[in-house]
């Protein structure tokens, strides 16, 4: 069966092909009538737009390429909720890719859509990537005038817009608030730190202890490349032989390990042992106890992320921007 062209709705409506691209993409151009006419029309004989053929005339598709690192993370499901949400407003469709953290596999997801199917892409950096500080699949999306907005993992070597939380910051604001609740052996547990997340996360910990006059104390610290949550028991155990009376984990199934691990002892929550996690997800909510967190507010982040990409794309912006959203911690069970 033969596909459905511009020219051939240009045909039913005597109008030239440019007409009905303008259109179908809403330009000022149009009246609302004619271009309503046109929509209406294109929907009914399920015309579907070539963007190859979009991408050479110079003409933008209004569709975003997604990367995320896992589906599996509540964060990334937030960020996408913000990205989709504002995206959606503005006129725009997304397209969610998954890397799975492979650097491969980003490669090939940035090659794909790079050829006329997506304006920009917004992404957070596989863990392999980072590792292997292989970024010149970045470097060539940018070369060909493809905008990146990258959130959360990022690179500080790519000139593009960022959109990140001040991990740092929030490692020292855990730290201030265990001490000011009387702890004085602050213990850190961190399974990724391969990311640039997770050795923020580190150095805040470690000015924070330095703020508050507290001793560093490395039996207290496990710091590990690990990122499968089945082995982060075998992972915080260690630190179990050493007395401390709070922990800051990296992530919520870290956490969970050091109270699954804390119970088993006898340890009880958060009476002897208080525990604060990155970040604010499900897993928190529904722990016994329900964990304390540091929450990254991701659906902001989506929506500020999104919002920076179209107005590259619209021009509306023209300088590199880097844009930083503030943490904050919600008390709940696990920590005084």
């Amino acid at each position: 069966m033969k596909k459905t062209t511009l020219k051939d709705i240009a045909n039913h409506f005597d109008v030239s092909i440019s007409t009905v691209s303008k259109a179908l993409n809403d330009s000022p151009e149009i009246s609302k009538t004619t271009s309503e006419e046109i929509k209406a029309y294109a929907k009914e004989i399920n015309y579907t737009p070539n963007f190859n053929a979009l991408s050479l005339k110079n003409q933008r598709t209004k569709t975003i390429g997604v990367i995320i690192p896992n589906m599996l993370n509540y964060y990334f499901a937030q960020v996408l909720k913000g990205i989709e949400k504002t995206a959606t407003k503005k006129g725009y469709k997304i397209i969610t890719c998954i890397s799975n953290d492979s650097l491969q596999k980003e490669i090939e997801t940035i090659e794909m859509l790079s050829s006329g199917v997506v304006d920009g892409f917004i992404l957070s950096v596989a863990e392999e990537t980072e590792a292997k500080k292989e970024y010149n699949h970045f470097k060539s999306s940018i070369a060909k005038e493809i905008p990146l907005v990258m959130f959360d993992r990022v690179v500080e070597d790519i000139d593009c817009d960022k959109v990140i939380t001040n991990d740092f910051m929030a490692s020292v604001n855990a730290v201030n608030y265990l001490k000011n609740k009387g702890c004085k052996k602050i213990a850190f547990a961190a399974a990724n730190m391969d990311l640039s997340v997770g050795k923020l996360r580190y150095d805040g910990y470690l000015a924070g202890l330095k703020n508050n006059n507290l001793d560093k104390d490395d039996s207290i610290i496990i710091t590990t490349h690990e990122m499968y949550y089945k082995k982060h028991e075998a992972i915080v155990n260690p630190l179990f032989d050493q007395s401390f009376d709070a922990i800051i984990a990296s992530n919520e199934s870290v956490a969970i390990a050091a109270l699954r691990l804390a119970k088993d002892k006898g340890i009880k929550i958060p009476e002897d042992l208080s525990v604060i996690a990155f970040s604010n997800g499900i897993l928190a909510r529904h722990s016994n106890p329900r964990l304390s967190t540091v929450s990254q507010h991701g659906e902001i982040i989506g929506e500020k992320s999104v919002t920076l990409l179209i107005n590259k794309l619209e021009n509306k912006i023209k300088t590199t921007t880097s844009e930083t959203v503030e943490t904050d911690i919600v008390i709940r069970d696990s920590s005084k």
